[in-house]
């Protein structure tokens, strides 16, 4: 792993807490908004892993505890840490999705897809109510931002992950009501990545990169640094005005007409 990237300081003295940050996107996303300023928690349900990722930043700038997203008992771990270690909370990225299955919805074991929902959905707008609600953090006084993880699979039929993909229209609705109702001391949006290339993701386009880029105009599939560009951009001021939005990370994919 590359060492932390030169950035402006436009998240200086800001933090945050991003949700499944041991690899892959959510590593990205707390390493970007580092990078730019901010001291961030980290979280993941392995220890060692998170840990491991914990120990590339800079002293100071991270703290890791390992949990269950969807545990109550460990978001209020994470909440209590936040405020004593750092003073309040500024920025909340919602990042733990899971997809346990493959296969079409009339063969889709229903007790997977309640884990789906409980874990994608509940487990969002659980971190968003222990945040909003928690006195030691001033979320709200602070003027926060919420960015949580859709997916392009939330707007088009993604064959063989449609359930996934039905969590992650949720989201999209569930960020738009929330930036409503938070409104106008909070702001809520969330990004809708099409194939990022992580582990999570391999499936997708492992052993047939190439043919699946080729249906994005841009000709390539995402990295996590594209995804974390975006979440930075959106808990900075310079997204000051948005609220309420989705912004599609796809390389033109939907656009073409393609689907992840």
């Amino acid at each position: 792993m590359s060492e932390l990237p030169v950035r402006t300081h436009r998240l200086e003295g800001k933090t945050a807490i991003i949700t499944g940050a041991s690899r892959g996107i959510g590593l990205a996303i707390a390493r970007r908004l580092v990078a730019e300023g901010a001291r961030v928690c980290i979280t993941a349900r392995k220890p060692e892993p998170l840990h491991e990722a914990a120990e590339r930043f800079p002293e100071g700038s991270v703290i890791a505890l390992a949990g269950r997203a969807d545990d109550p008992d460990h978001r209020r771990e994470v909440l209590d840490a936040v405020a004593r270690g750092f003073g309040g909370l500024d920025i909340l990225v919602n990042n733990v999705g899971i997809n346990p299955v493959y296969g079409p919805l009339m063969e889709l074991d229903l007790d997977a897809a309640r884990k789906i929902t409980e874990v994608n959905l509940f487990g969002t707008l659980a971190w968003v109510q222990d945040v909003y609600h928690h006195e030691g953090l001033d979320f709200v006084g602070r003027g926060g931002a919420v960015i949580n993880l859709s997916s392009v699979t939330g707007q088009t039929p993604s064959p063989g992950i449609g359930f996934y993909g039905i969590s992650k229209a949720a989201i999209g609705h569930l960020t738009r009501t929330l930036a409503v109702e938070m409104g106008p001391k909070v702001r809520v949006n969330a990004v809708a990545p099409a194939v990022v290339k992580t582990q999570f993701a391999k499936a997708l386009y492992e052993g047939k990169e190439a043919e699946v880029a080729a249906q994005y105009p841009l000709g390539r599939l995402g990295t996590p640094e594209d995804i974390a560009a975006a979440v930075a951009f959106l808990a900075s001021p310079d997204s000051g005005w948005i609220t309420g939005q989705v912004l599609n990370l796809d390389g033109g994919l939907l656009a073409a007409g393609g689907a992840a």
